[in-house]
Parts: C-alpha cells; structure tokens; sequence
C-alpha cells in the first residue's frame, strides 16, 4: 500500500481536479474526448479569439466558461445534427501563461503551474532584483484593475504581476 502511495504521489495532478470553477480562455489547451468517436476527439487550442475549432461543427466560443459548460456547448452542437445522444469529456491539458515583470530577473511570460503563489512565479523568473521593493507587489486578472498583491497571493494562468522598485 504505501508503494502505491508514493509511486501515485509523484504523478502530476490531473489538470481537471484543479480547474473545477476554472474559466477557459485564450492560450488554454483543452483534450476534446467524443466517446466511440476518435475521428472527433483530440487536442484543442483555444484560439485568441476565444473559441475552439473541432471537426464537423463551427467554431465553439469558450472563453470565460468553465469545462462543463464547454462539455454542454459540444454535445449541444454535435446533437444538432451529427450525432444522437454524444457524450463528451473536456480536460485541460495546459493553462495560459502568467506574467511578470518590473523588478524580476528575467521578466516575461512563462508556464503555468497549479498552486503558484507570487513567490513561487517570482522565483520562475530568476528572483528579485536587487532594486526590487519586495512589499509593493500587484496582480491583475483579467481587465479588473490591479491589486496589491503578498508573496502568498495565489497566481491564476492569464496574471499580469509587477514588481515594483524600490527607492532607497
């Protein structure tokens, strides 16, 4: 049992477990999984548009919903027409990038990681610099406007970070 529990520990976590309230957007990968139709299921990108384009059905706009609306939206469109009763499976594969810049060492856009703090997406990129102001860190999401942010304040995929400078 507890090999078991040591060797299953050492797996990433399913994107789906931690993405249950999580709204796609541009830069997503999803994993389409049409059952009994592999001609249909596949990887997927969410387009910067905002929609998806999978085989036989217009493009399906899924930014700023969550997975099982995502489901919803497929199944609804593949049954007008394709197929009678489909059932559908949508996982994330990768998250959008997160962001940060001002006083990091190599600031940018870099990968996603579930449970990134500030510190750890800090850290991602190099480490302050010396000039950093460690306390005056914000965080944007979406179009809201930034907000101060600590070292434990929680990254989401699409975060706009900024460490600002410090002046003594």
């Amino acid at each position: 049992m507890a090999f078991l529990f040591i060797a299953t520990s050492a797996l990433p976590r399913t994107a789906s477990a931690d993405s249950e309230g999580y709204k796609l957007g541009p830069g997503d990968k999803i994993r389409v999984t049409v059952f009994g139709e592999p001609y249909l299921s596949g990887e997927f990108n969410v387009n910067a548009n905002g929609t998806v384009s999978l085989p036989l059905i217009e493009p399906v706009p899924v930014a700023g919903i969550t997975l099982s609306e995502t489901e919803g939206l497929i199944k609804q469109k593949l049954a007008a027409g394709f197929m009678e009763d489909p059932k559908v499976s949508v996982d994330i594969l990768s998250y959008r990038p997160f962001f940060i810049m001002g006083e990091v060492s190599n600031p940018g856009s870099f990968p996603y990681m579930a449970d990134m703090t500030v510190l750890h997406a800090v850290a991602v990129a190099g480490g302050f610099t010396p000039r950093a102001a460690k306390k005056k860190i914000f965080i944007q999401r979406g179009t809201q406007s930034a907000i101060p942010a600590q070292n434990n304040t929680v990254v989401q995929p699409g975060d706009i970070i900024t460490v600002e400078e410090r002046f003594f």
